[in-house]
């Protein structure tokens, strides 16, 4: 029986470059040899495309593949640019289609048709260089807006990268200045506290049209306030599976993972960050390509209902081939 050639795109231009080469090396390992034949894509921080160590173009890389993994977290892995050209290319693949990935990734706009929808996020105001407004009338606007703290987000990154909090409104300015220096928007959002949890859906799994995995507790290093890029790097956030959740707490986090899927028009699989009061759950984000690198949650939320990356990696190649 003939193999099915998958290609695994890795690498790539943005500050998530590390990250993604783990994911696609996780890829890469879990393919039974027997039923796929797998190519590594390496695209490099430049991102210029390379096949068995040497560089070549997009289409040369891409022929005679039956379907791409997109393991490229961030950056043109996820904001539309990729998916076009395998698009182009006439080439099936597994995840968010072109809109589906710009949108998500861009946390102002995935806002806008998150809360058209009807889903609870932190309150949030934005920011860009054009704005003639500075960094003191930046944080007095926001301040009318909502109290403190704040924690305050470059627009399109990923992986907690740039993410900086401001304690005071006195503190805001600087931060806002130093964001908007590095990334050119800054997106200022209600510091929520509460209970982290990220959660999967995968589309037709498990005879279900949306499936949602259990969520995973994120439980931070000692004396961490948010997430940071370090404890993606490093390893050091622990995911519980099983949950300390409630039974009406997990239901109301899988109806908010499956309406954020629909909103943002994505396809096959995602993985959304909450957080959780007391109260209610609250929508912070959505990612497209969920992280199978060390340490990251999907896993254990797939061995928790007795899946694996394997079966799920082979789920999604059904998908896109489909």
């Amino acid at each position: 029986m003939a193999r099915t050639s998958v290609g695994i795109l890795r690498g790539g231009t943005s500050s998530e470059y590390d990250l993604s080469l783990k994911t696609g090396a996780a890829m890469l390992a879990a393919l039974p040899e027997d039923r796929y034949d797998t190519r590594d894509i390496f695209v490099d921080k430049r991102g210029y495309w390379h096949l068995r160590g040497a560089p070549v173009d997009a289409s040369r890389a891409l022929s005679q593949i039956d379907v791409v993994l997109n393991a490229l977290h961030g950056g043109v892995g996820e904001d539309g640019t990729v998916q076009r050209i395998l698009e182009r290319a006439g080439v099936p693949y597994a995840g968010a289609r072109p809109q589906g990935a710009s949108l998500s990734l861009n946390k102002v706009r995935a806002r806008e048709a998150l809360q058209r929808a009807g889903i609870r996020m932190p309150q949030a105001v934005s920011f860009t260089l054009g704005n003639e407004l500075t960094t003191g009338e930046m944080a007095q606007f926001t301040f009318s807006q909502f109290g403190p703290p704040y924690v305050v987000k470059p627009v399109q990154e990923g992986s907690s990268t740039g993410i900086r909090m401001a304690m005071t409104p006195l503190e805001l300015p600087d931060v806002i200045g130093d964001v908007l220096d590095a990334f050119g928007a800054a997106l200022v959002e209600q510091y929520i506290r509460g209970e982290e949890a990220n959660v999967g859906v995968i589309e037709d799994f498990r005879n279900e049209e949306l499936y949602v995995l259990p969520p995973a507790q994120v439980v931070l290093p000692e004396g961490s306030r948010f997430i940071e890029p370090s404890h993606h790097h490093e390893g050091t956030l622990r995911h519980t599976v099983p949950s300390n959740f409630t039974h009406a707490q997990k239901q109301a986090i899988a109806e908010l993972a499956r309406a954020a899927h629909r909103a943002l028009g994505l396809s096959h699989f995602s993985r959304a960050d909450m957080i959780l009061t007391p109260r209610t759950v609250y929508l912070l984000e959505v990612d497209t390509i969920p992280g199978l690198y060390p340490g990251a949650s999907f896993q254990p939320m797939l061995e928790s209902v007795g899946s694996s990356v394997p079966e799920f990696l082979e789920h999604a190649i059904k998908l896109a081939m489909r």
